[in-house]
C-alpha cells in the first residue's frame, strides 16, 4: 500500500472526459452517470495491438518483472490481426519498435508432442474468445484448451483447463523468443517443476547478452515429461543444454478427471537463486487469488486519478492510457534485493539503505512525458528509478542512453538520460543524491564513454565541444552496436544543448556557477546550426558546411524527423528561437503552416488522421505534425510562447481524438507509455513543456474535474483538483484561470506551485480570450 491510504470502497464512482473522433469532440458538460464497476473495468489492454502500437494484452502488475502475454508472431509479441498464438512469455515492453523479449513462451497442447517449433505448433484462436484486463488475460483456443494469465510482481500464474484427455501438456521453448537466443538450459527438476537459464541478445541490432532464469511450479505432478533439442523430442529426458538451436521441455498430465493445471513461473536476472527466492516469496498462491490481488493492485494505482465528464468510450480511453503509463520501467531486484549491475556483477540494494531496482530505460522517449507523468503519481517509485539509473553509472562507469535488463542498447541519440535525471531532481525525488548525480551528469556531459565500454553517451561530443555542433557523417562505420549521433548530427546537436540547459540549471541550484555558466553558454548551440538563408535548422558535415536538402522537409541528419519537426525543439530558450525565425508574427505564421492551422479549425479529427498522420513508422519528407513520434510531443505547446495559447488548445484537442479504445487507437508505438502519458498529461490539461525541469504548461482540460491525489511525502497537500465546468468541443477556450480562489494569468506552473495549490479552476468559453497572452505570460527562457 502506498503512502496515500484511504478507504477505497469496492465500488468506484467514475467520469472521464477525453476526445475521441469526429470533430473536437469533447463530450458534452455533463458529468456520465456513476458506475457500479471499478476503474479497471474501463482499462482496455488491446489498445495498440494493430497498426504498430506494439502494446501487449497480457497479464502485469505496476512496474512488474513479469509481463505474461501471448506471442502470436508479430516483431514485438503480440498482433491483434493475427489468429494463432505461439505461446505466453514472460517478459515483453509496452510499444517498442523492435523485437524484445519473449522468453520462455509456454503453450498447452493435447496429444503426442511432434513439433518444436512454435511457429508450427501454435495454436489457433479468436478474438470472440479472448478477454483482458488489468493484471489478467484469457484465451479459448480452438484446440480446446482454456488458457488464463496473471501476475505478481516477479512471477507469472498460469491456469489451463484441458478436455478429458491422458495427453494434456505443457510446452516450454527456451530456445525461442522477440530477438536473438545465444544459449540455453532447461532442467526437470522434480516431478512438478522446471528450470531454465536463457541467454539473449539484440534490440534492433546485437547486443551484449543478459541472461534471465525462471523456474515454474506446477500444482501437482506430471505423469511424464520430458525435453527436445533441435527436432528431436526425448521422452524421459531431465536436461538439455542448447546454443541458439530450439530447446525446451515439455510436461504430461492427464486430465480425464481434473481437467485444471495451474502453475506459477518466477523470474530472476540474478541467478536461478534468486528465481528459486522469488518463487518462494510470490508463489504457492491459487490463480484465483493472484488475479484479485493483481486487479487490487491496478485499481489502487488507477484511483489516484478521478476524473469526472464523458461517455464511457471516452473513459475507457483514457483510463487505458493511464494504465500502460505505469507498465514500465520494470522492477528487476529480486526479493532478496540482489540485481545484476550492468557490471554483469550482482549488487544489493538492501547494502545502500535500501531501495527497488528497476530496469528497461527508453530515455529518448521517456524523459518527455511519462517521467513527469511518474513524478507526479508515483514520485516514490520515481525516486528508485532515478536511484537505478545513478547505480548504473557507479557500477558500469557511464550513465545509460538506452537500456534494456542488464545491458545497453544505444538505440536512439542525443543525450536523453541528463533530462531524466535532471527532471528527478527539479521534482525533488534526488535529496540526498544531488551531488552523486551531478557529478555523473557532469562526466556524461563533457566527455565520451572509454572505447572499451558498452554505452556511446554523447558520441559526437568532442566535435561538439569544440565547434558547438555535432557533425553529419553520412556512411560513418558505427564504433558500437547501435545508433549513432554522427547519422543524425543536427537532432543531436539539438538534444545535446538541451541537456546543457537543463544541467546548468542543475549546477546553478548546487552552487555550480562557473559550470553553470558554462552549459547554459552550451544550450544555445542551437544556434550553430541554423541556416539563415532558409530559416530552418540543418546539418552540417564535418568541415562545418550545412549539407543535405536545402527543402526543410527533405532535411537530413535529423532523428525520426525533419527540420520542420525539431525547428520546436528548444525548450530552453523559445524566445531566442523565435527571434532566429523572424519574430512572433512569423513564428506564428509558421506554427499554423506546420500544423495546417485553417484545415485543423473546419475539421480537426480528420487534419490529425489524413494531413499529420502518414504512417506508424514514416517520419521523413514531411512539413506537418507527426503527433506519433517523440521530436514533437511538446511542439502544440509553442504557441504558449507566441502569444496564442488558445491554438496550443486547438491542436492538443485535435492530437487527443488520434487515441482511442480501440486495438488500433495508438499514435505509433507507445514507446514504454510515453504517447499514452501525453494523453493523460495534455487531457488534464497540465504539460512538462520543459523537460528537465520542473515547468508544467495549461492548456484546457478535457474533464470538468479532475481530482489527483499526490504523495504526502513529496506534495504536503496530498492533492490537487483541476476544475473546467462546461467544458467541451466548442467551449474549449479559457477565458480565465485561478489557483486555490485567486487570478492565475500564466500559461505554466512549476512544481512548486503545484505543492503549494489545491485547486487550479479555468473558465471557458467558445471563442479565444486574452488570457495568457500578455508579456510575462509565457514559461521563461532557461537562462
Amino acid at each position: 500500500m502506498r503512502w496515500t491510504q484511504r478507504l477505497r470502497g469496492t465500488g468506484v464512482a467514475v467520469a472521464v472526459a477525453a476526445l475521441l473522433g469526429g470533430a473536437l469532440a469533447i463530450p458534452s458538460a455533463q458529468a456520465a452517470p456513476a458506475e457500479d464497476g471499478q476503474l479497471t473495468d474501463l482499462v482496455n489492454p488491446f489498445i495498440g495491438t494493430e497498426n504498430e502500437g506494439n502494446t501487449y494484452p497480457g497479464a502485469a502488475v505496476p512496474f512488474g518483472m513479469v509481463q505474461f502475454s501471448p506471442d502470436t508472431g508479430h516483431n514485438t509479441g503480440y498482433d491483434h490481426s493475427d489468429t494463432h498464438i505461439r505461446g505466453f512469455s514472460t517478459v515483453h515492453l509496452s510499444g517498442v519498435g523492435c523485437g524484445l523479449g519473449g522468453d520462455l513462451p509456454v503453450l498447452p497442447t493435447t496429444g503426442d508432442v511432434k513439433e518444436t517449433d512454435y511457429a508450427k505448433y501454435a495454436a489457433e484462436f479468436s478474438h470472440d474468445d479472448e478477454k483482458a484486463s488489468p493484471g489478467a488475460y484469457k484465451v479459448g483456443l480452438k484446440s480446446g484448451i482454456d488458457a488464463e494469465l496473471t501476475a505478481t510482481k516477479r512471477t507469472g500464474v498460469q491456469r489451463y483447463t484441458f478436455p478429458a484427455t491422458d495427453k494434456a501438456n505443457v510446452l516450454l521453448n527456451a530456445g525461442q523468443s522477440l530477438h536473438k537466443t545465444g544459449s540455453t538450459k532447461v532442467e526437470i527438476l522434480d516431478s512438478r517443476t522446471v528450470r531454465t537459464a536463457i541467454t539473449g541478445s539484440g534490440f534492433c541490432q546485437d547486443t551484449k547478452p543478459y541472461t534471465v532464469y525462471t523456474i515454474t511450479r506446477f500444482d501437482r505432478p506430471f505423469t511424464t515429461s520430458g525435453t527436445w533439442k533441435g527436432d528431436t523430442v526425448t521422452e524421459g529426458s531431465k536436461e538439455s543444454a542448447a546454443g541458439d538451436e530450439r530447446n525446451g521441455a515439455f510436461v504430461r498430465f492427464d486430465t480425464s478427471k481434473d481437467r485444471t493445471v495451474e502453475a506459477t513461473t518466477a523470474l530472476s536476472y540474478v541467478d536461478a537463486k534468486g528465481a528459486a527466492l522469488n518463487l518462494r516469496a510470490e508463489g504457492g498462491r491459487s490463480y484465483d487469488r493472484v488475479a484479485r490481488s493483481a486487479r487490487a493492485a491496478w485499481e489502487d494505482r488507477l484511483d489516484d486519478v478521478q476524473a469526472k465528464g464523458g461517455s464511457e468510450t471516452v473513459r475507457r480511453t483514457f483510463y487505458s492510457s493511464l494504465y500502460r503509463s505505469f507498465l514500465a520501467p520494470n522492477i528487476g531486484s529480486d526479493v532478496d534485493g540482489r540485481y545484476t549491475g550492468w557490471d554483469q556483477k550482482t549488487h544489493r540494494t538492501a547494502d545502500d539503505g535500501g531501495f527497488t531496482y528497476y530496469q528497461n530505460w527508453s530515455l529518448w522517449d521517456t524523459y518527455r512525458t511519462q517521467a513527469q507523468l511518474l513524478a507526479l503519481l508515483a514520485p516514490h517509485e520515481s525516486r528508485d528509478m532515478a536511484l537505478s539509473v545513478l547505480k548504473i553509472d557507479e557500477e558500469s562507469g557511464w550513465l545509460p542512453k538506452w537500456g534494456y535488463g542488464t545491458v545497453e542498447t544505444n538505440i536512439m541519440t542525443g543525450d536523453p538520460v541528463t533530462p531524466f535525471l535532471t527532471n528527478a531532481y527539479q521534482q525533488g525525488l534526488l535529496k540526498g543524491h544531488e551531488e552523486a548525480a551531478y557529478r555523473a551528469l557532469k562526466k556524461n556531459a563533457d566527455g565520451v564513454p572509454p572505447d572499451d565500454s558498452a554505452p556511446v553517451g554523447r558520441e559526437a561530443n568532442k566535435e561538439y565541444l569544440s565547434d558547438g555542433f555535432a557533425p553529419f557523417i553520412k556512411g560513418r562505420p558505427h564504433a558500437k552496436p547501435g545508433d549513432s549521433d554522427y547519422d543524425h548530427g543536427a537532432s543531436a546537436t539539438l538534444e545535446y544543448a538541451l541537456s546543457d540547459a537543463m544541467l546548468g540549471q542543475m549546477a546553478r541550484d548546487l552552487g555550480h556557477e562557473d559550470d553553470a555558466k558554462r552549459y547554459a553558454d552550451r544550450a544555445q548551440n542551437y544556434r550553430k546550426i541554423f541556416d539563415s538563408s532558409t530559416g530552418f535548422f540543418r546539418a552540417r558535415d564535418a568541415s562545418g558546411a550545412f549539407t543535405g536538402p536545402a527543402d526543410p522537409a527533405k532535411s537530413e541528419g535529423f532523428h525520426e524527423g525533419t527540420s520542420w519537426q525539431y525547428q520546436w525543439l528548444v525548450p530552453q530558450d523559445l524566445p531566442g528561437m523565435v527571434g532566429l525565425i523572424g519574430g512572433k508574427q512569423a513564428t506564428n505564421d509558421r506554427l499554423d503552416s506546420f500544423f495546417a492551422y485553417e484545415q485543423l479549425l473546419k475539421d480537426p479529427a480528420k487534419t490529425a488522421r489524413e494531413v499529420w498522420v502518414n504512417g506508424p513508422y514514416d517520419y521523413y519528407n514531411a512539413d506537418k505534425y507527426n503527433p506519433q513520434n517523440e521530436p514533437d510531443l511538446i511542439a502544440p505547446y509553442t504557441y504558449l510562447s507566441t502569444g496564442r495559447p488558445w491554438k496550443t488548445t486547438d491542436v492538443v484537442h485535435a492530437a487527443l481524438t488520434l487515441f482511442t479504445d480501440t486495438p488500433t487507437g495508438m499514435t505509433g508505438n507507445d514507446d514504454l507509455g510515453t504517447m499514452s502519458a501525453w494523453n493523460v498529461l495534455s487531457s488534464i490539461g497540465v504539460f512538462p513543456v520543459q523537460p528537465g525541469t520542473d515547468t508544467w504548461g495549461l492548456s484546457t482540460p478535457v474533464f470538468e474535474r479532475v481530482d489527483l491525489t499526490l504523495d504526502r511525502r513529496y506534495y504536503p497537500n496530498g492533492r490537487l483538483t483541476v476544475k473546467a465546468p462546461g467544458t467541451s468541443d466548442t467551449n474549449r477556450y479559457i477565458q480565465s484561470a485561478s489557483t486555490d480562489g485567486a487570478d492565475y494569468g500564466r500559461t505554466y506552473l512549476t512544481t512548486d506551485d503545484i505543492r503549494d495549490t489545491r485547486e487550479l479552476s479555468f473558465v471557458v468559453g467558445d471563442k479565444p480570450s486574452a488570457w495568457g497572452t500578455s508579456a510575462d505570460a509565457a514559461p521563461p527562457a532557461l537562462k
